[in-house]
């Protein structure tokens, strides 16, 4: 775990909202820095190496979604992106990119301090080197053995299921899109092909969850993909 308070990097070019934004973060003890355009954003990124970044779409010089793009090339710090733009299209495309949450605006301060803890959570809490095992609720992943137990019992999962819990438990508090989660388990031609998801993601919960109708890890991100939550 780092010791050094959490750095988070905010691009937004509207200057009331980046300043609620960064109000709101150092009020929990966080270390703010600021840019308001593209290029700025990836020079900040890039010298202050912060543990989250706080994203505006529509920036002056270009679309927020091309910082994405750029940032992953050679980074995987948590993208929370704050966006005006409500279609699950543009949700999508963002994920896609590489994105890790998304936060329409208007927003609250509370809503916005949940998803940052959730992101800086993932990011600074990592799981240590060499450990194979993954544990939420009374369930148990050892990814060495390839094997899944519930409350001590070993439970049969299908091929998919397995990819599928995997692919998702590895990402903690991360939205997976249908498109990603397609492209991870089934492979790149089966991109469009969502009610597979849909399908395996159903029969994994009536294993996996206590009350699957109202499931507590394996949650539904509407129309877009899903989160895993330990």
């Amino acid at each position: 775990m780092s010791t050094h308070a959490p750095q988070i990097l905010v691009v937004e070019d509207e200057a009331d909202i980046r300043r609620f934004v960064r109000l709101t973060l150092q009020a929990e003890g966080h270390e703010v820095h600021e840019a308001a355009t593209l290029q700025r954003g990836l020079i900040e990124a890039g010298t202050r190496r912060p543990d989250l970044v706080v994203l505006d779409l529509g920036l002056p010089d270009g679309d927020g979604v091309d910082l994405i793009r750029d940032l992953r090339q050679w980074s995987a710090v948590p993208v929370i992106v704050l966006s005006a733009r409500s279609a699950e299209a543009s949700k999508i495309e963002a994920l896609d990119a590489g994105a890790d949450d998304y936060l329409v605006k208007p927003f609250g301060s509370g809503e916005l301090m949940a998803r940052v803890r959730a992101q800086l959570r993932r990011h600074l809490a990592q799981t240590p080197a060499g450990e194979s095992v993954i544990r939420f609720g009374e369930v148990a992943i050892d990814l060495a053995r390839h094997q899944v137990q519930r409350a001590g019992e070993p439970l049969r999962l299908t091929p998919i299921e397995y990819k599928l819990l995997t692919h998702l438990a590895s990402q903690p508090e991360r939205v997976i899109t249908h498109a990603q989660l397609l492209q991870a388990v089934w492979g790149p031609g089966h991109r469009e092909d969502t009610h597979y998801v849909r399908v395996h993601m159903a029969n994994l919960r009536k294993k996996i969850e206590l009350h699957p109708a109202m499931p507590r890890h394996l949650l539904t991100e509407t129309g877009i993909g899903y989160r895993f939550v330990p």
